[in-house]
């Protein structure tokens, strides 16, 4: 079974349009991508410190139909000999009656939360207007879950490459996803069965970045702002509290690390912000790497997956990687580009929807859960 699937991401700030090709079954999936675009509004919500919900909903109406133009109106294989795709693109250009259309198209998937309500709506509108204007069946038209796009990541192709599953030496394994808006911590089955272990209870760990990275002057965005400065901070020189970390269960918390880097700002006028950094840092990665591995001796888990934006943490995915290595397991994460939001994902994660019949309301849901 191959499918062409046109992916939609808009649930935050990155306008996302991707096509992949998948094939294979629910136990060993295959994605060869085929074409990703990102239209970034960093420097628009730069000004406000923030994402602005009605800014974000404003670029996604620009930016959707631009992308999808480049896509579809440059866009090089052959519908009639699509086994090329598996090797490289035809040397010469075919003919434009000859070129994938978006008739072409088998599945179109969609966020459909969580988010910003209004930036999803932006792109499930978008979705459905193709839908319409072409006469393509609803039937092709796939909601998906913007976290189960995370969680999926790691099946993306590494370096260009195909990855292939081997679902005997993952799992079961526990999931570890990360941004500004979530950390869950996932005991996952096989890829259609998984189990909530715990979340965080206020801030997610992004959040806290964030936070911290404006207490300190940084710029937006602050997360990756923080990393960059820690590097040339001593991530020994402050000890920060780590939040629940001893806890039996599985939730977080990181308000507390936010609060007490704000009272150390206050109580000590002459610091190093690189320290303060590094030591956050330290402290946050900490707490994300003990629990996660915990989880792993408690389940007996054969493989650690890692997602999320903050998974481009070069501190977390070091960490997390030399303590799986230690325990002898797998540790599984997405390449840089894949971790922040992405299309392709969605693409995948609407892929993986589709072969396990679950359907998502075609609905912005701003709260939507894993």
């Amino acid at each position: 079974m191959k499918k062409i699937i046109l992916g939609i991401e808009t649930s935050c700030d990155e306008t996302g349009l991707a096509l992949v090709l998948a094939y294979g079954g629910l136990a060993s999936p295959k994605f060869k991508i085929l074409k990703n675009l990102v239209a970034s509004q960093v420097k628009i919500h730069e000004p406000f410190g923030g994402v602005v919900p009605n800014l974000a909903k404003r670029e996604h109406l620009k930016n959707l139909p631009i992308l999808f133009g480049k896509i579809f109106g440059n866009f090089k294989y052959q519908k009639t000999n699509l086994k090329k795709i598996h090797d490289s693109p035809p040397k010469a250009d075919p003919p434009p009656e000859e070129r994938l259309r978006i008739q072409d198209v088998d599945l179109i998937s969609v966020t459909v939360g969580p988010g910003l309500e209004p930036a999803l709506w932006t792109g499930i509108t978008f979705a459905k207007q193709i839908i319409s204007n072409l006469q393509i069946p609803n039937s092709k038209l796939v909601g998906v879950n913007h976290l189960e796009g995370h969680l999926y990541s790691f099946l993306l192709p590494q370096k260009s490459k195909v990855q292939s599953v081997n679902s005997k030496a993952i799992f079961p394994a526990i999931a570890l996803i990360v941004s500004g808006g979530h950390t869950i911590l996932l005991l996952v089955k096989d890829l259609k069965t998984w189990k909530k272990l715990g979340e965080t209870r206020d801030d997610a760990v992004g959040e806290a970045f964030d936070k911290v990275a404006r207490l300190l002057k940084l710029p937006y965005p602050g997360g990756p702002a923080l990393e960059k400065l820690a590097r040339r901070g001593d991530s020994g020189a402050i000890d920060f509290p780590r939040p629940m970390i001893h806890d039996k269960n599985y939730d977080f918390s990181f308000s507390g690390l936010k609060t007490s880097v704000l009272y150390y700002l206050r109580d000590n006028k002459k610091y190093s912000p690189q320290d303060v950094a590094a030591s956050f840092q330290a402290a946050a990665v900490d707490v994300l790497v003990k629990k996660t591995l915990r989880a792993v001796g408690e389940f007996s888990a054969k493989s650690v997956l890692l997602s999320g934006g903050v998974a481009a943490n070069r501190k977390l995915r070091n960490d997390m990687k030399h303590e799986a290595r230690k325990l002898g397991i797998q540790f599984l994460v997405a390449e840089q580009k894949y971790n922040t939001d992405n299309a392709v994902m969605i693409a995948a994660a609407g892929y993986m929807t589709y072969l396990r019949k679950k359907r998502y309301p075609l609905r912005a849901n701003g709260n939507l859960s894993i």
